[in-house]
């Protein structure tokens, strides 16, 4: 099974449309990290802002899309989609991984994620909310953060959103399609 992986489109209509034409072909459900429409007061808009375009594209997605609420995500960006934005976390049991998806506001640190983790016998946990990519494996559980599809935060500003497909995560630059990161599960 591949799943999509994305994270912090805040608003960005064509950081989604490019995540999922460019890398979520033949994924068969799409995991939202948060933060879905809402720009937030400390980010800037880029000129895809198009927070209901966005919501169109996610409400005729072909693909299932589950969503984790992000900080920046309200009960009215919530009335506006098709699908629930499940807090604090969505939990994805699918082709016997049990996945843990959640913003990363309610849990930042290691020692948090790691709790969790171990309560719910995560095989992957995936947060959002740092704007940053992160792939490592503690224990059983491999941690990933794909960081922003619209608004990085990373030092050399790459937009990224990641894929796990045949029990391999990889992590993408979005602009030139080139494999940033990648871990087995």
């Amino acid at each position: 099974m591949k799943f999509g992986i994305i994270s912090d489109t805040h608003g960005h209509e064509l950081a989604w449309a490019d995540a999922v034409s460019k890398f979520f072909g033949g994924a068969e459900m799409i995991l939202h990290a948060g933060d879905v429409l809402y720009h937030g007061p400390r980010n800037p808009r880029k000129t895809d802002y198009n927070p209901a375009g966005l919501v169109e594209r996610i409400n005729t997605s072909n693909v299932p899309v589950v969503i984790a609420r992000g900080n920046c995500d309200s009960s009215v960006d919530e009335s506006c989609l098709d699908v629930p934005i499940c807090a604090p976390y969505a939990f994805v049991i699918a082709s016997g991984l049990r996945i843990l998806v959640t913003h990363g506001d309610a849990c930042m640190t290691d020692a948090e994620k790691d709790a969790w983790a171990k309560k719910f016998h995560a095989d992957l946990f995936i947060s959002g909310h740092i704007h940053t990519t992160v792939l490592e494996k503690r224990g059983d559980t491999v941690f990933l953060n794909p960081g922003s599809a619209a608004l990085s935060k990373r030092s050399d500003g790459k937009q990224t959103c990641a894929t796990l497909e045949n029990g391999v995560i990889r992590i993408y630059d979005m602009a030139t399609g080139d494999v940033l990161e990648e871990l087995a599960l």
